[in-house]
C-alpha cells in the first residue's frame, strides 16, 4: 500500500515547490503567468508530468512551455535539493487545456439552455 501513496504525496509536494520556484527563482522572460494545475508521477517516481495553465494567447502558451522546458534541469536540481530526494524525477511540462474545455462546455450548455427557453 505504501508505494501507491508515495507518488501522490510527492506529486503534491512537487506542485507546491515548482510553483514557488517559478514565482521566486526562475527569471526566464518567456515564462508568463503560469499556474501548476497538477503533477502526475509514474509509479517508480522517475518521471513527473507537470500540467500547467498559461494565461494569454497561443503564442504566449508556446513561449511559456518552451521556457519551462528550458528551465526543467534547474527546477529538477532545486527540487531534489529542497525535498532532499535521492533521485529527482525528470520533469515533463504539458499544457493543461481543461479550463478552456470547461469554458467551451459552459458556453455550449448556455446556448442549449437559451434555445430551450425560446418559444
Amino acid at each position: 500500500m505504501q508505494p501507491k501513496r508515495r507518488p501522490a504525496r510527492l506529486g503534491n509536494q512537487l506542485r507546491e515547490e515548482i510553483g514557488l520556484l517559478l514565482q521566486r527563482e526562475v527569471k526566464d522572460p518567456r515564462i508568463g503567468f503560469v499556474t501548476i494545475t497538477d503533477v502526475h508521477l509514474t509509479a517508480d517516481c522517475k518521471l513527473a508530468r507537470v500540467y500547467v495553465s498559461v494565461l494569454g494567447s497561443d503564442e504566449d502558451r508556446r513561449q511559456s512551455l518552451e521556457g519551462l522546458n528550458q528551465a526543467a534541469g534547474f527546477i529538477r536540481f532545486e527540487i531534489g535539493h529542497r525535498l532532499r530526494l535521492r533521485y529527482s524525477p525528470e520533469l515533463e511540462f504539458r499544457l493543461d487545456d481543461s479550463l478552456e474545455k470547461e469554458a467551451r462546455l459552459e458556453e455550449l450548455f448556455g446556448k442549449i439552455h437559451h434555445q430551450q427557453d425560446e418559444p
